[in-house]
């Protein structure tokens, strides 16, 4: 495992970007209008602390959040017995090896976690193993080559290539939402903090001084595979 720099060592903070993000819930509208989830199982690859269980578990059959740090699985447990959520579970596992039998789901789910590109490619054969026969994978992520989050993003990963991470998805034949939302957080102050777990020091303290308000335009990549 990589460690994640953001939620393994902030999961309060994170917790408040996860708040913040797409207010609008254009993201799940876009995902519905693909592959509805409604009275079906939904597989959440790298659940964190378990934000995004509740969700699918409204109107899910039933959801299951597979996560490889512990800590933050415990969350994601705590989350869901503080909730009462009975169809809702979570399992320690990887991407890589998902400890779930094959064509156990019709969704599965993740957001910012491990799939982002080259590399990822054992993860995507064990999402296609899971996944029921007419089941679709949706993988969100930043789409570097556009908004003023985009940009923050390109200069904390001046290796990040966008077309190559375009390239690669089209040739493991997915296709993309391109969704543009917003970052956007009830005071200044939860807009630094969050700020702060996402960028180096020198680069958050510029973008605090250049930018004013608490919150900034966001684009998305919402990529997706129906698997036959």
């Amino acid at each position: 495992m990589i460690p994640s720099p953001n939620i393994w060592a902030n999961p309060d903070v994170y917790e408040v970007e996860n708040r913040g993000v797409d207010p609008e819930g254009l993201i799940e509208a876009a995902m519905i209008g693909i592959h509805d989830w409604a009275g079906q199982r939904v597989l959440d690859v790298g659940c964190g602390s378990g934000f995004h269980l509740p969700r699918f578990a409204q109107t899910a059959s039933s959801v299951v959040g597979v996560e490889p740090h512990e800590p933050l699985a415990t969350l994601a447990r705590q989350r869901l017995h503080d909730l009462s959520l009975a169809n809702a579970s979570v399992l320690d596992g990887t991407a890589q090896r998902l400890p779930l039998a094959d064509d156990s789901f019709e969704v599965v789910h993740a957001r910012w976690a491990y799939f982002f590109g080259p590399g990822c490619e054992p993860g995507l054969v064990e999402v296609e193993r899971v996944l029921r026969t007419g089941g679709t994978a949706f993988v969100i992520d930043n789409d570097a080559s556009r908004s003023t989050f985009g940009r923050w993003f390109r200069s904390a990963m001046p290796a990040h290539d966008p077309v190559a991470v375009e390239r690669f998805w089209a040739r493991q034949g997915w296709s993309r939402e391109r969704i543009d939302v917003r970052w956007s957080f009830g005071s200044r102050a939860d807009f630094e903090s969050v700020l702060r777990i996402e960028f180096s020091q020198t680069l958050a303290d510029g973008i605090l001084a250049d930018h004013e308000g608490s919150g900034v335009d966001y684009a998305v990549s919402l990529w997706w595979r129906t698997f036959d």
